[in-house]
């Protein structure tokens, strides 16, 4: 049984005395590996490794550490094959997918090949009489970031490429069920020209993240997964006196115009609702058609659409999307879909007893469409994550914006309109933090930032683009005066100083 060790210092740490988690390939079934569950000393020695590190790689100039990042990204390049297999094997979504996976992440990277630029400073030049004040951002020190099971290569980068080319050390706590990569990457990226220490590898689990919230020497954490245990890492955090970005759940909503064009608005949707087997907090699982006579031609095309789905093997080049990441997880969706038809929605499409040939024993789930999903319903203010698309009809576009608004998760959103005012609109009024208009999956380009509102974010800081350079350093404020007459010869004064 392979055994995936922690990256601490450069190099890989095991110790036989650990306990270990299960790494399974979920088209099979089967597991294939076991992963180290770090403990206290664990952690430390990632921490003794990267405040060894801070001093000299905070104080290297950014252009330096820039140099560093374009290595890195010529690396991803030459590696996507690799890296993308290892999604695949461990995660469950096709090579595809998972290819995009690491292309989104290697985005983040290329912006931080400019950090020289993002890191320039201010300068007032006479303030005041001989006064001069400038600005400058320092790195925090040692950082640390908790990452999900479902995009294993690009939250790690969204979260280390701005830490570390600000000039900080950063500690990566990846999720348990698909560590290979986040270890690989570490290692990619002392092959790029970064110093042991400065990208630390830690495996665990619960233990493992309440250490990292814990830890004094730790200045700041960022973490997605689930809501609940985003707030409570936002309240630990909170108590040690860190920094916290904490990204939570979502239930994103399509919003459906009698004017959009269906045909295309299907096709994203379907991308949108089913891609990576629903495991994304960008994807769309809810449809809002705003008319009956919308929602009936929506439901149409959508059952149309599902019967061309097909759900395989990660490794497939046909599979539009492959299994779930855990057969708990799989118990899990299926659970949420029987919660439906209990709580009275129409349930259209049910293909959750699927069964890829030659992958018996995988964790797949076909296609799932609810109709007239109600908003009172556990089913739609929960969210799911898993190929679970729910049709909810609405009476007008005000009413689509207050359910979108009012629901308890604010991650992204959708509008499918020709109509340019009412987008416009829409993008204004709608109380969520990222909008997409005719564009399913609003997810920001890597130089601007990434972040939801209410129970899907924690903290007032997104992730990467300028809000990461923010996040990751401190401002620090020069006032300088150099005066013209000797030592001693200035007047006493008790007053506050005056720029005047």
């Amino acid at each position: 049984m392979k055994t995936i060790a922690h990256f601490i210092d450069g190099a890989f740490r095991s110790r036989p005395d650990q306990r270990m988690g299960p790494v399974f390939n979920p088209s099979l079934g089967t597991q294939n590996a076991q992963v180290q569950l770090g403990d206290a000393a664990d952690l430390e020695a990632a921490v003794a490794s990267s405040q060894s590190a801070f001093k000299d790689w905070s104080r290297l100039n950014p252009q330096r550490r820039a140099r560093v990042m374009f290595n890195f990204k010529a690396l991803l390049e030459a590696h996507m094959d690799e890296l993308a297999e290892m999604i695949a094997h461990e995660h469950g979504k096709v090579i595809s997918d998972a290819k995009g996976d690491i292309q989104r992440g290697l985005e983040v990277i290329e912006f931080c090949c400019g950090i020289p630029h993002a890191l320039k400073g201010e300068f007032t030049y006479g303030a005041g009489p001989d006064i001069d004040v400038w600005s400058i951002r320092q790195p925090l020190g040692v950082v640390a970031g908790i990452t999900p099971f479902n995009f294993p290569a690009m939250i790690p980068m969204w979260m280390f490429g701005p830490a570390i080319a600000t000039g900080n050390c950063f500690i990566l706590k990846p999720s348990e069920k698909d560590p290979s990569a986040p270890n690989r990457l570490a290692e990619l990226l002392i092959e790029a020209g970064a110093p042991k220490g400065v990208l630390n590898v830690v495996h665990g689990d619960k233990d493992m993240v309440e250490a990292i919230c814990a830890h004094p020497a730790i200045r700041a954490v960022s973490f997605v997964g689930s809501s609940d245990i985003a707030h409570s890492v936002y309240r630990m955090c909170a108590d040690t006196g860190k920094r916290v970005q904490a990204m939570g759940g979502a239930k994103n909503h399509g919003i459906i115009m009698p004017d959009a064009d269906l045909d295309q608005a299907v096709k994203d949707i379907m991308g949108a609702a089913y891609g990576s087997a629903g495991e994304r907090c960008m994807a769309l699982p809810v449809v809002v058609a705003v008319g009956d006579k919308t929602a009936a031609a929506v439901r149409e095309k959508l059952i149309a659409e599902i019967k061309t789905l097909k759900v395989g093997a990660s490794t497939d080049p046909a599979a539009h999307y492959g299994p779930v990441v855990s057969a708990a997880h799989k118990q899990r969706v299926s659970d949420y879909v029987d919660l439906g038809v209990r709580e009275g929605a129409e349930i259209v499409v049910d293909n959750r007893d699927i069964t890829v040939a030659g992958y018996e024993n995988g964790f797949f789930i076909g296609p799932v469409l609810f109709d007239h999903v109600k908003p009172h319903m556990k089913t739609y203010q929960e969210e799911i994550f898993g190929p679970v698309l729910q049709i909810v009809r609405s009476g007008s576009l005000e009413e689509a914006v207050t359910l979108a608004s009012d629901h308890p998760y604010g991650n992204g959103v959708a509008i499918f309109t020709r109509e340019g005012r009412a987008a416009r609109d829409f993008a204004l009024s709608v109380q969520v933090g990222m909008v997409g208009i005719n564009v399913p999956i609003p997810v920001p380009v890597a130089y601007h930032s990434f972040g939801g509102w209410k129970r899907s974010a924690f903290g007032d800081m997104n992730q990467h683009g300028m809000e990461g350079v923010r996040f990751y350093t401190q401002v620090k404020t020069v006032t300088a005066r150099w005066p013209e007459h000797k030592a001693g010869d200035g007047e006493t004064s008790y007053i506050m100083p005056q720029m005047g």
